[in-house]
């Protein structure tokens, strides 16, 4: 058994590849993680941070965002990000990440076309940037499972929404599997294996 000898175009595969994609983390501050309800919050911070990790290992550009910090009502990011991502978020008051002129200027300047997002709350703050992006022509993958709503059916409704328009839902394992592809890959396949086992076997 062997890997394939034509080895396919990282840019313009049409898979999710560590050359062709962004990911976007917005408002994972306490408030909103504590606020959840359509999901287990542990399962969701850890699933969140596998999420980080693998851009981390990947080397895939990450944009994030917090909410209402410098205004003093919103905490800042959970240090469970912060302490894998330092970069300082870029904070914002617009409910919906996409209206911001900052936030939208680092997603633009990544110059990649395919946005792999992940919100607090599904309902809002993954479905309202997600309509906007696919809207100006990017392809969206909302990480279905690093996320989290209101109520199971706030949660069910926006994923429903956010595919009806477009988007192309993932998990964090399924993404962590489609950039790394092969196990050849010797540069990534032991942190790879590291990240997917250790929140696999919780």
């Amino acid at each position: 058994m062997t890997s394939s000898a034509m080895p396919r175009d990282p840019v313009g595969d049409h898979l999710l590849t560590p050359q062709n994609c962004a990911v976007l983390i917005i408002d994972y501050q306490p408030i909103q993680v504590g606020s959840v309800a359509s999901r287990d919050r542990r399962e969701l911070v850890a699933n969140i941070t596998a999420l980080a990790r693998t851009a981390k290992l990947f080397g895939v550009p990450v944009v994030t965002t917090t909410v209402n910090v410098k205004t003093g009502i919103n905490r800042p990011m959970i240090h469970q990000l912060s302490e894998i991502l330092p970069a300082e978020p870029f904070d914002r008051t617009t409910i919906n990440a996409w209206e911001d002129d900052d936030f939208r200027a680092a997603v633009e300047k990544t110059g990649r076309r395919k946005l792999v997002i992940a919100a607090l709350w599904t309902e809002v703050c993954l479905c309202f940037p997600t309509l906007d992006a696919l809207h100006d022509g990017y392809e969206v993958y909302p990480v279905v499972d690093a996320v989290g709503g209101t109520s199971s059916e706030a949660h069910a409704l926006a994923v429903s929404r956010m595919v009806q328009a477009g988007a192309k839902p993932t998990s964090w394992v399924q993404l962590i599997c489609e950039l790394q592809r092969d196990w050849q890959r010797k540069e990534t396949a032991e942190d790879f294996a590291s990240i997917l086992f250790a929140v696999e076997g919780n």
